[in-house]
């Protein structure tokens, strides 16, 4: 096994770390106060080629593998998490059901616009009644003269304000309790689609979360993206890419938080020396460097295998699982360490903890990882 990264690599985690340091961090506390969404910052993204990174060159991608997109959402989800995720799930939900299932035609009208930072991906899956069990989707999209007619409603979507289309998923047909569930394609401007920002969240203030209403939505059947009946299957291959970006966001945030613990545990004075020198404060050190590494080797492993070609529904699930829960468990120390400065904003650790709480929820739960590697082991 070679734990080196290629010279591609290493370069694009230079160039993204540098980003980060440079452009991200500045305001990254304003944004947080004020939920200001990083625009800007996505625009130069785009102008370094990064916003269609793993998709083929042919349509304006960069040909790059897995591994290296989980090297940038961590660099950004260690000084912004709400810059992490809107990325993260520009690629791995907006983007990867497209190159996944979409025809030759729908990636020429629709992923260019996800590489070129035209349109920022975006995913409808979740529903007010459909979280966990994904499968309860009630939102309906009846073939209609050449065109599916959609009603129903979708939430927690992320990106939705700042995408030109996003995929969903439906009810196109239904035969007593049996769903058959399809992925569409809506242009967010078509007439009867209304989207609803919701403005408090416990943290990623400044990532984009919207609940999304269908009013008898008209899209012409070329819009099926995939085969029809297929979108629930599709939807669970997409959530797999996604949980090795949700893996590396948790990375990235606890990395963050252990260098401010250190840095603060070198700093800090009680009782005569540094706080570092207590062996209390070093195991706690010691444990989230372990566990860091631990969670992102598993993050490496899990896109490597997807990089291949081969199964990795159980490895992204433990690379998510592991991941977010050490995240939380990561930031909660690091505000332990920093004692009442930790609950201040301008030590950036309470953000941290706010911020990790939603990686052990999106993308699948805590909860639902463990049933997924539960059946992959054969139980």
């Amino acid at each position: 096994m070679n734990f080196h990264l290629t010279d591609e690599q290493k370069l694009i985690q230079k160039t993204i770390r540098e980003f980060a340091e440079e452009v991200v961090a500045k305001d990254v506390l304003e944004r947080d106060r004020t939920k200001l969404f990083p625009r800007e910052i996505f625009k130069q993204l785009s102008e370094l080629g990064l916003m269609g990174l793993p998709f083929p060159e042919e349509y304006g991608g960069s040909g790059a593998d897995t591994i290296s997109f989980a090297i940038v959402v961590e660099e950004l989800s260690k000084v912004c998490a709400s810059t992490g995720i809107t990325y993260s799930a520009h690629i791995s939900l907006g983007g990867a059901p497209l190159h996944l299932f979409g025809t030759k035609e729908q990636k020429e009208k629709y992923l260019t616009q996800i590489c070129s930072g035209e349109s920022l991906g975006a995913f409808g899956l979740t529903e007010p009644g459909a979280g966990s069990d994904a499968g309860g989707t009630k939102t309906t999209a009846i073939a209609k003269d050449g065109n599916f007619v959609i009603n129903g409603n979708k939430c927690f979507i992320t990106n939705a304000s700042y995408a030109k289309f996003l995929a969903i998923t439906a009810i196109t047909n239904r035969k007593e309790s049996n769903k058959e569930i399809s992925a569409i394609i809506v242009p967010t401007d078509t007439d009867g689609f209304q989207i609803t920002e919701y403005e408090e969240k416990m943290g990623l203030h400044a990532s984009n979360t919207t609940e999304l209403s269908f009013t008898n939505v008209i899209v012409p059947e070329e819009n099926l993206l995939g085969k029809r009946g297929e979108g629930f299957k599709q939807f669970l291959v997409t959530l797999d890419g996604g949980r090795i970006g949700i893996g590396a966001m948790a990375v990235g945030i606890a990395q963050a938080a252990f260098e401010k613990s250190l840095q603060y545990a070198k700093e800090r004075e009680q009782f005569g020396k540094a706080i570092a020198r207590n062996q209390a404060i070093q195991f706690k050190l010691a444990d989230m460097a372990m566990k860091i590494e631990l969670a992102r080797t598993m993050v490496y492993k899990a896109a490597w295998l997807k990089d291949q070609g081969r199964p990795f529904t159980k490895e992204a699930s433990i690379c998510k699982l592991f991941a977010s829960e050490m995240c939380m468990e990561i930031t909660s120390q690091a505000v332990q360490i920093h004692g009442g400065n930790g609950y201040m904003r301008e030590y950036h650790v309470e953000r941290y903890m706010r911020d990790a709480k939603l990686l052990e929820i999106g993308e699948g739960t805590s909860e639902i990882q463990r049933l997924v590697i539960a059946r992959q082991i054969g139980c």
